[in-house]
């Protein structure tokens, strides 16, 4: 709380790591939202960015625990309004709507109810159907009383508000944030700035941002700027054109003055105001990016445009046609374009905008069906907008199945720094934190940025209750690794499998196992299973699996924690960079132990991680192997991370590969485990492992003394905190 006080105060950027499950969004809530209300005058506002649903409702209990205290406290002085924002999918009260199975289908459900001109329409033939929550909303709205009073909303809260008063939560929300003193949302609505266009761009300076879980931002920035062309886009394209120019023929024959308006719209220029039911989505390129002037000549007649997009849907088809892998600069690129098929670059860049302006000209509601064209728009204005900081990869097939042609055009983007810039200049005060930002000093690099504070803390416990070790051979002596070249040693498959049944015989309740990849878990259990290992484990445990099917795997995890709840334990198999690995915890009895297998490499053959890896090294002087180590170990300290959850908590974890011992490797590991990693851990065989982890559960087994050893307490009363002085080093004293 004081370094983010200092950082606040400074009006600067801080990166802070803290251990998992020590309160660090309660401490990040409460600092932030008193530092408000110290500040009447000048109040700041917070935009809480997480990176799933779940973690966004976690967010939104844990500040509604935190406002009542403060109303309590203070009196209606505190009270504030704190929304959560995310898609129409998980906000949309219509049953006709909602009822869509993904998030495209539910968004064109709603155009096909809202849009302006359905509306139009409706009011002279009431058989038009509209949407009723909508309509409710918006008389509401332009009466002036469409307000949320003050309080804290959960997602579903603010859809039983919205039924309870008939009007759509999407759209009071969307509504609501600019009055909103919190709002929490996901990282796309502040990085990907074709969302971030509609969502966050009247957003005042005075806000602070806070990234949670932040270790993978780098890669969220990457992937926002970054787009893949299939032959099935292609062809989805080619539909999508052929449809629009039969739309701009009937247009011509019924209603040629819509397409004389949207052709002096374009002469002036693109920006216009539009209703917020008919946005769509803004442009794939950064807001500082984007030119503000008038559409080229060539491209501002409709069908001119169309002839432009199919001549470049046709030279993308022609470049899928290789068997080579092909990579090259967007400047290259650009040029091969205008050369083979005549676009220039400033048509590129206006391709996005310019379809935009057609589909709303030619009131196409149904944007799910239009998903392809959009994609190659964003593809031709990325591309025409940035010169460096991307590469252009041309795959003919898979790495890992080069028997079957999936040809593939990627416009990769290697600089994380470039989405993440507009945030840095735009908000005085950008917070990243996670349990997980080692070592520290390479964030500011690849995101290219001055942080004020930078600060990794350590764990304040009475007791030791996490256990970390790091094992490195078997039973048998023999070395356990998941490199390549012993990955499939049937000895190294048999001492894992080994070392797991001797360890669900030892710990109770549940066990949760990582591996480096869906392939390489398939394969180990397969052997397993053949060699009588499996069933083995079973007579101890029950075995649950995660597969890439979210369905699936969210089942596989009730039953996981059924079985952990009637004492019969468990083992759950997870993949490293799979989806139980972020924002799942195994907390209390769901997890005493994690086994990582292996080091969650990336996969080093990839022709994208390969391109981005040379990127870092030329511009941010950063060496492959650093960076691959860096996000290796990231990605397994998140992994064991999952198992301890609150100083009451206890939990084992097992690094078992003999790299994790040496020096290099470990010291990116965080410092919270570092500092409980003892010497006497750190080259183990499965024996050893076996015999400290019956001691440090028989240890762990004793009643827990909640005022600590020597006095020192886990829990402090309020009169502990008013009694609290500070030690020379700014640390608290009891």
């Amino acid at each position: 709380m004081l370094e983010l006080k200092r950082a606040l105060d400074a009006k600067g950027h801080c990166l802070l790591e803290m251990p998992t499950g020590t309160g660090k969004t309660i401490a990040l809530l409460s600092l932030i939202t008193s530092y408000r209300l110290s500040k009447p005058s000048n109040p700041i506002k917070l935009l809480y960015c997480t990176r799933t649903v779940h973690e966004m409702e976690k967010t939104l209990a844990e500040l509604k625990l935190l406002y009542n205290y403060q109303l309590q406290h203070f009196g209606p002085g505190a009270r504030m309004l704190a929304i959560g924002l995310s898609s129409r999918k998980n906000l949309c009260v219509n049953p006709s709507v909602v009822s869509a199975e993904n998030r495209d289908s539910v968004d064109a459900g709603c155009r096909k109810l809202t849009a302006s001109w359905v509306r139009a329409i409706a009011v002279e033939n009431p058989n038009i159907p509209t949407c009723s929550f909508y309509e409710n909303y918006d008389a509401a709205d332009k009466a002036g009383t469409s307000t949320l009073p003050a309080g804290v909303y959960t997602l579903q809260e603010l859809r039983l508000y919205g039924k309870e008063k008939g009007w759509c939560p999407y759209f009071l929300a969307r509504h609501m944030v600019q009055q909103a003193n919190v709002v929490v949302y996901s990282y796309q609505y502040l990085l990907d700035p074709k969302v971030a266009g509609i969502i966050s761009k009247e957003m005042e300076r005075e806000c602070v941002v806070v990234f949670d879980e932040a270790h993978n931002i780098d890669n969220v920035c990457i992937e926002a700027l970054s787009v893949s062309v299939r032959k099935q886009t292609l062809e989805g394209a080619t539909r999508n054109l052929s449809r629009m120019s039969n739309e701009i023929e009937r247009l011509k024959a019924t209603d040629a003055g819509r397409l004389r308006v949207e052709y002096n719209r374009l002469v002036e220029g693109l920006a216009q105001r539009l209703p917020a039911q008919d946005v769509w989505l803004a442009n794939p390129a950064l807001p500082d990016d984007i030119m503000k002037e008038a559409v080229p000549g060539n491209i501002r007649k409709a069908e001119h445009f169309l002839s432009v997009l199919r001549r470049f849907v046709q030279y993308l088809n022609g470049r899928l046609e290789t068997d080579n892998v092909e990579k090259e600069g967007p400047v290259a690129f650009v040029a091969s374009i205008n050369t083979q098929v005549g676009i220039d670059q400033k048509m590129l860049k206006f391709c996005y905008d310019r379809l935009h302006s057609l589909m709303l000209t030619l009131e196409i509601t149904d944007t799910d069906e239009f998903l392809h064209i959009q994609t190659v728009c964003d593809l031709a204005t990325l591309v025409g907008t940035y010169s460096r900081g991307f590469s252009i990869i041309i795959e003919p097939y898979d790495e890992r199945m080069p028997h079957i042609p999936d040809p593939v055009l990627q416009l990769t983007c290697h600089d994380a720094s470039l989405a993440i810039k507009p945030v840095f200049e735009r908000f005085q005060s950008v917070v990243i934190t996670s349990g997980t930002l080692s070592p520290i000093d390479l964030y500011p690099r690849l995101l290219n940025f001055n942080p004020v504070v930078s600060r990794s803390f350590k764990m304040s416990l009475t007791r030791d209750c996490i256990c970390p070790m790091v094992l490195t051979r078997g039973s048998d002596q023999l070395p356990v690794s998941t490199k390549y070249d012993l990955r499939s040693d049937p000895g190294v498959e048999k001492n894992y499998g080994k070392l797991l049944l001797e360890m669900v015989s030892v710990v109770p309740d549940g066990v949760v196992c990582f591996f480096v990849s869906y392939s390489y878990m398939d394969g180990i259990v397969n052997s397993w299973h053949e060699s009588g290992i499996l069933k083995d484990i079973m007579q101890h445990k029950l075995v649950f699996i995660e597969t890439q099917d979210v369905v699936e795997t969210t089942l596989a995890l009730d039953n996981y924690r059924k079985a952990c709840d009637s004492g019969r334990g468990a083992v759950f198999f997870s993949v490293a960079r799979g989806k139980v690995a972020e924002g799942i915890d195994f907390d209390r009895h769901y997890g005493r132990l994690v086994i990582m297998f292996g080091v969650p490499f990336q996969y080093t053959l990839s022709r994208i991680l390969l391109a981005r890896l040379e990127y870092l090294r030329e511009t941010f002087q950063i060496k492959e192997g650093d960076f691959l180590t860096f996000d290796a170990l990231r990605q397994a300290a998140q992994c064991v991370g999952r198992v301890i959850r609150s100083k009451a908590d206890y939990g084992m974890m097992i690094f078992a590969d003999k790299r994790y011992s040496r020096h290099d490797k470990r010291s990116k590991l965080p410092g919270w485990i570092l500092s409980h990693l003892r010497d006497a851990h750190l080259n183990l065989s499965t024996d050893m492992a076996v015999y400290i982890a019956k001691e440090f559960l028989r240890k762990m087994a004793q009643p827990y003394d909640k005022n600590g050893a020597l006095g020192k307490k886990t829990l402090l009363s309020q009169e502990d905190l008013e009694n609290m002085i500070t030690g020379p080093d700014g640390e608290m004293l009891l």
